[in-house]
């Protein structure tokens, strides 16, 4: 079984870097509530990954856009989704929003931040729709694309387990061992991203490769 795309998946969502953000979003949150946000938030996580796994290269094929194309797009979306975890920053961040503010105003004011901004953008942006897209691509039995959605559900266990012991998680590790396990996971994403990169340039440029 390869592993590499859950290996890349919890590289890229990274819910350990969303810890911080969780804990701040929910401060005023009742019990009852941050345990509603956190199966939500879980949720939301696996119905984006499965819908890109099935629907993904469907979509594509709507829009007469190549896979070697989307692959060296979706190849740079994870180079800068790196660059984001290596400033220890979370994957999806984007420089220059408001997205952060906005959801700190939306958990003041009562309203569910469990989808926007908790999952989207911060846990499941373009750079994981992207590289979901390209390994169901590579996919060419059922049994590998059941287990594509089995590492969708890994990865939403792996988000509810983050953010239900938030508090312990940022007690023991503080900011500091976070920021070193998302830069860690960042030089991963990395690696991954250039690999991903190279192999769309080699199937758009067969010259390249001679």
């Amino acid at each position: 079984m390869d592993l590499k795309p859950l290996i890349t998946l919890l590289a890229i969502v990274n819910p350990l870097a969303i810890v911080p953000f969780f804990i701040h979003y929910t401060q005023g949150f009742s019990p009852a509530q941050r345990r509603a946000t956190v199966r939500t938030a879980s949720f939301t996580v696996f119905c984006v990954i499965a819908a890109c796994a099935l629907l993904g290269l469907q979509i594509l094929a709507f829009f007469n856009i190549s896979l070697q194309s989307f692959q060296v797009g979706g190849g740079m979306l994870l180079l800068i989704s790196a660059m984001n975890m290596l400033n220890a920053q979370p994957a999806e961040a984007k420089a220059h929003t408001h997205e952060m503010e906005e959801g700190a105003e939306k958990a003041a004011s009562g309203a569910s931040i469990a989808v926007v901004p908790l999952t989207i953008p911060l846990l499941t942006g373009p750079a994981t729709m992207s590289t979901v897209v390209i390994y169901a691509d590579r996919a060419h039995t059922l049994w590998q694309h059941v287990a594509l959605l089995g590492y969708g559900l890994v990865i939403a266990l792996a988000t509810a387990l983050c953010f239900a012991l938030a508090d312990p998680i940022a007690r023991v590790l503080g900011k500091t061992g976070i920021n070193v396990m998302t830069r860690l996971m960042g030089l991963i994403l990395a690696a991954l991203a250039v690999e991903v990169m190279a192999e769309g340039l080699g199937k758009l440029f067969p010259g390249l490769l001679g």
